[in-house]
């Protein structure tokens, strides 16, 4: 059976982000995707113009529907908008037993807009993230939800820790908001601290990629990986979006999820490669002999 994913999250009407990008990256990795859009935007590549949320109860119907009919394997939820939804989805994980759920706390808009009503952020702490595998804030989220400072990769290795002290299983507190020619993320998985480490690409083309990292995370555990290899591959992932990253709009382009096909397909094409010179010189051995 094909894994089943779900994303709880708010629509991005130039489908850079939200529910647009996690659909498009649970498909990148098999996965059929299904979605309880929890808010509707109007925004573009140059920021968000309009949020319409939608009523607790129907976002509330939205996962009952697919989880007692498709059922899933895994879920996310990215923006909540309210204290309202965050209990109706904090409600429905619970009777519908969503173990395998990542909670990426989307709070301010990469143009800076607010996605979370000011109210909402204690809920959001105190509701949604005791019920998650893994909790993936970059460092402004960190900071706010533990009002501390999050300003360098020792202060990402507290910010995880207290996150698993509040509840969650697992934090990944991401570095792409730091400096340095290095984007490094922390992830504290209850145990041990992990730092993953790649090349800052430089570009400015980079909406989505926070919504498309829990989103490829959540896909590989729909698949069954582990916590550890499910982050690094969609460490990988993200790294290859934002290198594909597409120069759309006036503002700040979507990173790219398909960018990470082409880069199986390069893998694909290498390894088949590898395996025809070897049956090559196997055959010329023999040929010899």
């Amino acid at each position: 059976m094909i894994s089943r994913a779900l994303t709880i999250a708010g629509s991005d009407s130039s489908g850079g982000a939200g529910i647009q990008a996690d659909l498009k990256t649970f498909t990148v990795f098999r996965v059929y995707g299904m979605s309880a859009v929890t808010a509707l935007t109007a925004q573009n590549t140059r920021g968000v113009s309009g949020i319409f949320p939608v009523s607790p109860e129907f976002v509330r119907q939205q996962i009952d529907a697919v989880a007692t009919d498709i059922g899933l394997d895994a879920a996310k939820t990215g923006m909540l908008a309210n204290r309202a939804i965050i209990a109706a989805v904090a409600d429905a994980v619970r009777v519908h037993k969503i173990s395998r759920l990542v909670v990426d706390p989307v709070m301010i808009a990469q143009s800076g807009a607010a996605l979370l009503e000011a109210d909402a952020r204690a809920a959001l702490r105190d509701e949604i993230i005791p019920l998650a595998e893994v909790v993936t804030p970059n460092t402004p989220e960190a900071a706010a939800l533990l009002d501390m400072t999050v300003e360098s990769v020792a202060e990402m290795r507290d910010a995880a820790r207290r996150l698993v002290g509040i509840g969650a299983r697992a934090a990944l507190v991401k570095g792409g908001h730091l400096c340095g020619d290095e984007a490094v993320d922390v992830l504290y998985d209850g145990r041990d601290l992990h730092e993953l480490r790649a090349p800052r690409v430089p570009t400015r083309h980079t909406h989505g990629t926070g919504c498309m990292l829990s989103a490829a995370i959540t896909a590989r555990l729909a698949c069954g990986d582990a916590l550890v290899a499910a982050v690094s591959t969609a460490k990988r992932f993200i790294g290859t979006a934002i290198a594909g990253g597409l120069a759309l709009g006036a503002g700040n382009g979507p990173a790219n999820p398909l960018a990470w096909l082409d880069e199986e397909s390069r893998e694909l094409i290498s390894k088949q490669e590898e395996l025809h010179h070897r049956g090559t010189e196997r055959t010329e051995k023999s040929t010899k002999k």
